[in-house]
């Protein structure tokens, strides 16, 4: 594991829900209080102010960004240009996973643009780190809009073949922003890394204190809906089979009922929640899927 992969999962230590004994109060919270549990934004405490740069991970060719939003709100993000010795006309726009900010996976997208030479797009929910807002389902949702757009619109940008890719909520992200954008052709590809059927779905084991109360969640992410919707876009699934919040059943279930064609299956026995990333081969899949269904 490189210096720079081992400062992220330091980073990422923290666990996305807490101890059974705070679950059992959350859950009677869930449904007055149930966004900011399902996006722990001020986790860990630092997270809205403290956002690592690409320059501290030794990344030079960079932009820091303030995207608007169609509502309103200013999303804040990082432009990493592929490595010009490898460069692919690949844009990878990344749906972070909860809690944190983009500057813990910082080190994710250095790899993915000077060893696998794609462009990366990494973009800051609103309300996390320095974006302004509250998230929420439909608030994701135009911000991730807005990502697709920034890419469609940037002109070094314009043309490239876009790769969505999404860990744990980043995930649902992905699948709702592919459905929504099949009609315009340049969803390339679609990587989704350790993610849910439905929230709804997920609380009896996350929450197992409110699983009764599930059917209160108005935050809905209904993967396993939206997902056979799309078709024609190659989807590499990444899942750790020692998930700790996510069963990989979610995943599996995903794979099972996803229509698109190729649909490639790679799981890590020892891959907890977090940890996946850091599991051996994880990159080499992610390049090899690039280059075979994605890269022209």
């Amino acid at each position: 594991m490189t210096s720079a992969l081992q400062s992220f999962m330091s980073y990422l230590r923290v666990p996305l829900l807490a101890s059974s004994g705070v679950a059992a109060v959350l859950s009677g919270l869930l449904y007055f209080k149930q966004n900011e549990i399902i996006y722990p934004r001020n986790f860990p405490p630092d997270a809205r102010t403290n956002v690592p740069r690409p320059s501290q991970f030794g990344i030079a060719d960079y932009e820091e960004l303030m995207i608007p939003t169609p509502d309103g709100e200013s999303l804040s993000a990082f432009y990493l240009r592929a490595n010009k010795q490898y460069a692919r006309n690949v844009t990878i726009l990344m749906f972070h996973g909860n809690a944190g900010n983009i500057g813990y996976r910082i080190p994710i997208a250095k790899i993915l643009e000077d060893d696998i030479g794609c462009n990366v797009l990494m973009l800051q929910y609103r309300g996390y780190g320095l974006s302004s807002g509250t998230p929420n389902e439909k608030g994701l949702m135009i911000d991730a809009q807005t990502g697709i757009d920034y890419i469609r619109q940037r002109l070094e940008l314009r043309g490239t073949r876009i790769v969505l890719y999404g860990q744990s909520i980043g995930g649902a992200v992905a699948i709702a922003s592919a459905a929504r954008n099949l009609k315009q052709g340049d969803i390339a590809g679609i990587i989704l890394e350790n993610t849910f059927t439905s929230i709804r779905k997920l609380i009896p084991t996350a929450f197992p204190p409110a699983k009764y109360l599930a059917p209160l969640c108005h935050q809905l992410w209904p993967n396993e809906e939206t997902l056979p919707r799309i078709t024609g876009i190659p989807i590499l699934f990444l899942s750790g089979l020692k998930d700790e919040i996510i069963p990989s059943s979610h995943m599996v279930q995903l794979y099972r009922i996803c229509r698109s064609e190729p649909k490639i299956w790679k799981e890590f026995p020892n891959g907890s929640h977090n940890d996946t990333v850091a599991e051996p081969g994880y990159f080499a899949y992610i390049d090899d899927f690039i280059s075979q269904y994605v890269a022209r």
